[in-house]
């Protein structure tokens, strides 16, 4: 699919939330460094964090948005266990990405392995992130999500949509 996505800047009451959108292929190379989408990079910005998501691919959040998700995580009750176990899952990989030169990052290595990341990638903006999957098992995640995708679009009727 190539470089066949766009970035698009919404305006909100607290200033710019930026939407990303698209498919990218990357590779990540021995050192682990990766080339991140031109068109995501303005909107990511220098610095940025990346940390384990869902499904076996990598977040990657502009401070900006890493700060709501932080006020979101720290109002979990402390109580539950699930809310303790997903907030330290979450935030022991976290780590502050920055670009350099060539937009490249360097994604630490326990990142690398949790999301099976070797050469080939594929980076998609998700609304208020980014993800990087590797492409093996973004094609699997892809081909289940097409062939289900009429029931999923059913179920999110709930959801207003």
């Amino acid at each position: 699919m190539g470089d066949c996505g766009r970035l698009i800047l919404v305006s909100g009451e607290t200033g710019v939330v930026s939407m990303f959108m698209g498919e990218y292929r990357h590779n990540i190379d021995t050192k682990g460094r990766m080339i991140v989408p031109s068109k995501l990079r303005e909107d990511l910005g220098e610095q940025f964090v990346l940390t384990r998501g869902l499904d076996g691919c990598l977040f990657g959040y502009p401070m900006s948005e890493w700060a709501n998700l932080e006020t979101k995580l720290n109002e979990m009750p402390l109580a539950k266990k699930d809310a303790r176990t997903f907030v330290r899952f979450f935030y022991s990989a976290a780590t502050e990405c920055e670009l350099d030169k060539q937009g490249r990052i360097n994604i630490p290595s326990t990142l690398r392995n949790y999301a099976a990341l070797t050469k080939e990638c594929v980076v998609i903006g998700v609304a208020n992130r980014i993800e990087i999957w590797d492409e093996t098992r973004w094609h699997e995640f892809s081909e289940v999500a097409e062939e289900n995708f009429d029931e999923i679009a059913e179920n999110m009727i709930d959801f207003g949509l």
